[in-house]
């Protein structure tokens, strides 16, 4: 793997414009994942070829010191980065309403330290926001508490001024985007001496989340000088198919399976516990497989994104009293969201006719989805 100076870095990141997938768009809004972003900026700084390295846009850099800073955490208390100096410290930027790709990096980074077992220790999570609008101390702390991370991890903020020049000295641009929040999605290994050894862009495929957290975790124990080097991925992922079958289990013991595929009509929502008002969401969508249980229209399924939660536990809690009409199952690998094309958390998807008719971005109501798949359906002949 070539090293990449910090110079043509920020070239890179800058001049290119790689930004992440819109964090936080309107319904309706199809958010890109990133990844071809991530791959125009490995091209562009000239980084190794190999697939692995272009799937987790990783680069290795040459050990400049790593930007000094200090922010807010959570709770309110002044963080320094310089605090952490003696610890490998993995520095990620987060959008604190992000609903695409940041929830994604943010388990990469709990799963690669525990792969370190005891070694762990020596390891310090921080995240820096990166949203232009929602930067108050409730903010992160909200997004921390969502993501099981409130006593895991330093989520800072502070001024927006205080932000920009962080932003600056790490190469990440940021902007707001018909509404929407997209930043650079980058992730930083910086070594217990203070200086920057790893970039990494998160691809924004929900089923890549496990191979991330391998390089993280092989680049880590490599850069702390551990004797046990958890060995890098031997393969990468085959893009999924839509074509399937794809069989879940239930989110639940006792509750029915469901297998997923092109020649099975079906409205599936993509969905994750931590999504603000979900129960509530969900609930709606009861109307819909209603109507469609007397109309013989595609029946309704709920997926969880596993990938995405903070555990099986706390994503079942948060579900327990939400009594549905229509099955809920999970996704554990990530695998199905990405066959689907999901782009986003919510994101519904309408199957009949052998293939994907329509596909939305967001909750709607079970009125509203009705007219949405009775309309797909007449369009498709």
């Amino acid at each position: 793997m070539l090293a990449v100076n910090r110079r043509a870095l920020g070239v890179a990141l800058l001049g290119a414009a790689i930004l992440a997938g819109g964090c936080g768009p309107g319904p309706g809004a199809v958010a890109p994942t990133g990844s071809s972003a991530a791959r125009s900026k490995v091209e562009t700084i000239r980084v190794s070829r190999t697939g692995l390295d272009l799937l987790t846009g990783r680069m290795r850099l040459h050990g400049t010191p790593a930007p000094a800073f200090t922010l807010t955490n959570q709770f309110g208390h002044a963080v320094s980065l310089s605090a952490y100096r003696g610890k490998t410290v993995l520095l990620d930027f987060v959008d604190s309403q992000c609903t695409t790709v940041c929830p994604l990096a943010t388990m990469a980074m709990v799963d690669a330290v525990r792969e370190l077992g005891p070694a762990r220790r020596g390891v310090a999570l921080l995240a820096v926001n990166a949203n232009p609008t929602a930067y108050s101390v409730q903010d992160v702390y909200q997004y921390s508490k969502e993501h099981g991370m409130l006593h895991r991890w330093q989520y800072l903020t502070g001024s927006l001024s205080q932000l920009k020049a962080v932003w600056a000295a790490y190469h990440v641009q940021v902007a707001v985007e018909h509404g929407a929040i997209d930043h650079t999605p980058a992730l930083y290994l910086i070594d217990a001496q203070g200086r920057e050894r790893y970039l990494y862009l998160t691809s924004g495929q929900y089923g890549v989340v496990g191979t991330e957290a391998q390089v993280l975790a092989h680049d880590l124990a490599t850069v702390m000088g551990l004797r046990f080097v958890p060995p890098l991925p031997s393969s990468i992922p085959t893009a999924p198919t839509a074509k399937g079958p794809y069989r879940l289990p239930p989110l639940f013991a006792g509750h029915p399976s469901v297998t997923l595929a092109l020649n099975k009509p079906h409205v599936i929502v993509f969905f994750a516990s931590w999504l603000p008002g979900f129960q509530q969401n969900l609930a709606s969508l009861d109307a819909y497989q209603t109507w469609a249980s007397r109309r013989g229209a595609p029946s309704l399924v709920g997926v969880d994104e596993l990938m995405t939660e903070p555990s099986l536990a706390v994503a079942r809690a948060r579900l327990a009293d939400t009594h549905l009409r229509y099955p809920v199952v999970g996704d554990r690998t990530g695998q199905v969201a990405d066959a689907f094309g999901v782009r986003d958390m919510p994101w519904i998807v309408v199957v009949a006719h052998g293939r994907i008719l329509a596909t939305h971005d967001g909750f709607v109501t079970g009125t509203a989805l009705i007219r949405e798949v009775q309309l797909a359906i007449r369009q498709a002949g």
